[in-house]
């Protein structure tokens, strides 16, 4: 199989499907995700990694609308959002206090970024369907390890992640795509296909030693594909790929929501906001303006129709 190298899912397994995983690359949307905020450099890498693990996430999902990975702490950096869509539509965003960041190098993000706090996996397929939520503390260094613990003790999946997140070299443009790759690697239970014995713990084991001997150099090597990656680690252990599914930066933010938003207001607060000649709304994800007057709010909220997305 050939295709491309950058912004998919590839999906794979071993073992004739006993163990499953997912591979994603994305170093355009990390770069496209973090380029508007111009975030301190370990708040960037932060957004890179949680983009990524929702779509790894996401792509192990069948849904329609919107998969989101939420972290919340009570450290400098309080909220990572990351949300995809079952389009292969991503977008992230973190919100922190920069005053209160570390001023040396951080070792391990979780406790020093994010603090104690939860993550949050949550599945929204629009109205008159239930909402599937997951939740986890955070616990371990890394985002990937409190996902890991999740499908353990949760979903009782043996799961192994890896995440390798990589910006551009100092000095190049903003739009230079990042370093950015994720693997999850898991052990299906028989009534997926799985097996059990003692066999098969010791495939699975050589499996997890295999995927782990990955490095980050290699898992951010452009010119690695994402099949010579996966070869890397397993060319003897029957790996097979399926087609990749394609992923892009892109935000549901738009006029028409902003005014539906609006109309929600207290009458008096909207004409407050406006005495300025307009009121401006800046999207947290993609940092798109609307300007809008009340002439635009009066003139559209009448008769529109309500929305699922946010």
């Amino acid at each position: 199989m050939s295709g491309p190298s950058d912004n998919l899912i590839l999906p794979f397994h071993l073992a004739s499907g006993v163990f499953r995983g997912r591979l994603a690359r994305a170093g355009r949307v990390v770069a496209d995700a973090v380029g508007p905020h111009n975030y301190p450099p370990v708040v960037a890498e932060l957004v890179g990694e949680i983009v990524l693990l929702g779509m790894v996430l996401a792509s192990g999902l069948k849904y329609e609308g919107v998969f989101t990975l939420q972290a919340r702490g009570d450290g400098p950096v309080h909220a990572l959002v990351a949300d995809i869509t079952s389009a292969g539509m991503v977008r992230g965003v973190a919100r922190y206090r920069e005053e209160a960041l570390p001023k040396g190098p951080v070792v391990r993000p979780v406790p020093e970024l994010l603090g104690t706090g939860h993550l949050t996996f949550t599945v929204d397929q629009g109205r008159n369907t239930d909402r599937y939520q997951g939740i986890v503390a955070l616990e371990g260094d890394r985002l990937s390890e409190c996902v890991q613990s999740y499908f353990e003790q949760s979903e009782q999946l043996p799961t192994l992640v890896k995440v390798a997140v990589m910006p551009p070299p100092e000095g190049s443009l903003a739009d230079v795509a990042w370093g950015a790759t994720a693997m999850v690697l898991q052990r299906m239970p028989p009534e997926a296909g799985g097996k059990n014995g003692e066999d098969w713990d010791e495939h699975w084991n050589t499996a997890v030693i295999l995927m782990d001997s990955l490095t980050t150099e290699e898992l951010v090597n452009p010119a690695l594909t994402p099949e010579d990656l996966l070869r890397r680690p397993f060319h003897q252990e029957q790996v097979r790929v399926s087609p990749y599914r394609p992923v892009f930066f892109g935000c549901r933010c738009s006029r028409e929501k902003v005014i539906r938003t609006l109309a929600t207001f207290p009458r008096e607060e909207v004409e407050e906001l406006s005495k300025a000649g307009s009121i401006d709304v800046t999207c947290e994800f993609c940092k798109a303006t609307y300007a809008l007057t009340l002439e635009d709010l009066d003139g559209q909220t009448a008769g529109s129709p309500g929305s699922d997305e946010t």
